[in-house]
């Protein structure tokens, strides 16, 4: 019988147990994690079927095993693994990066048998209560093999990640941690400092967030992450991040001198570069943050306009995430803000409140 085992079952190792179990539903699932609730939670919903203690024999039992807590922390577990674990185990993890990771598995003597790996899906939430069996469908899935580790480790492993539908990219840890340092990692450091230079920069009564605006909350949205967990990423893939950090701050020296320049050509080019190439990037993939399925509607200011719409859709079957009346409209359309969990839902409303001659408009 294939054994998974999970050390951490937070929103990732959770979406993989729960993915793992709806496509494989005859492998059984072992997990320990800090936060005991969280596995106790995962057997009464049928996702874990043993709860392991923290450094368990019988992780030996376990085909795979996934690493999925903090970089440094799933480093310390090595030298448990190492002992307990025989050359069959494929050891894994799934932080978002791998050098320091991948460093310390050769170090430990386990690089033979150590797979990195980085499923590009999450959200702002964590733990294991939102996770969810469909959050790394159609993710990109980076896979980063020890230079010793067998072809035919990597190709089971690989095989696993591809049957819960998940994109395989299978690279070197040093290209995977200059990618996500662009992608993943200088995008958090951004939208830390963009919330912060607001937060100081507000008015005593704090206008600026009264009127903070759709485009600032959807740039921004992701600096409602782990700071525990941002901490040690930036720490732990320092040289990437600040290759990629030094020529953004050169950028924006040159954007700051073509506004104090007036130099409107470069200006234009500048947003025009800028527009060609977001416009180009396929958006129908995960990243590191999911899309958000959203309408906006524009509605009557009177009693009952919004409880109309909710059980229009209702009767539809139609399940809304988020719905929220927008007081400032700049960069949106529509008074109402309304968020699917999925595209086809997002769709489906849109068709019928539409035909209800509501004035509807989908962000793309």
């Amino acid at each position: 019988m294939t054994t998974i085992g999970y050390i951490g079952l937070g929103l990732i190792g959770g979406s993989i147990a729960r993915a793992i179990r709806k496509i494989h539903p005859d492998y059984r699932q072992a997990a320990y994690s800090r936060t005991r609730a969280s596995v106790d939670e995962a057997i009464a919903d049928g996702v874990i079927d043993v709860a392991l203690d923290q450094f368990d024999p019988r992780f030996s039992e376990c085909s795979i095993i996934f690493l999925c807590a903090p970089v440094r922390t799933n480093i310390g577990y090595f030298d448990f693994l190492k002992d307990v674990c025989g050359p069959d185990t494929i050891l894994t993890d799934v932080g978002s990066v791998k050098g320091e990771t991948m460093k310390a598995a050769s170090e430990h003597g386990i690089g033979s048998r150590f797979i990195g790996g980085h499923p590009m899906a999450g959200t702002e939430k964590t733990g294991y209560a939102n996770s969810t069996d469909t959050l790394l469908e159609n993710a990109f899935y980076f896979i980063t093999p020890g230079k010793d580790c067998p072809q035919e480790l990597t190709e089971r492993y690989e095989n696993l990640i591809r049957s819960i539908r998940s994109l395989p990219i299978v690279t070197t840890p040093e290209e995977h941690d200059y990618i996500v340092a662009g992608v993943s990692h200088l995008p958090h450091i951004v939208a830390s400092g963009l919330v912060n230079s607001v937060k100081n920069l507000d008015t005593d009564d704090e206008r600026m967030k009264l009127v903070a605006a759709g485009g600032f909350r959807d740039i921004t949205r992701i600096a409602s992450s782990s700071p525990d967990m941002w901490q040690q990423i930036c720490l732990a893939n320092r040289d990437a991040i600040l290759k990629v950090l030094d020529y953004y701050i050169s950028f924006m020296d040159h954007a700051r001198t073509f506004i104090q320049d007036g130099d409107a050509e470069k200006l234009h080019a500048m947003f025009s570069s800028s527009k060609n190439y977001r416009d180009s990037i396929d958006d129908v993939r995960k990243g590191s943050v999911p899309r958000l399925y959203l309408l906006y509607v524009d509605i009557a200011d009177e009693p009952g306009a919004i409880a109309t719409i909710t059980t229009m859709l209702a009767m539809n079957q139609i399940n809304i995430r988020n719905i929220g009346i927008l007081h400032n409209r700049d960069f949106e359309e529509g008074a109402l803000r309304i968020e699917f969990y999925e595209e086809k839902a997002r769709d489906s409303a849109n068709e019928i409140l539409s035909r209800r001659n509501y004035h509807v408009r989908r962000k793309v």
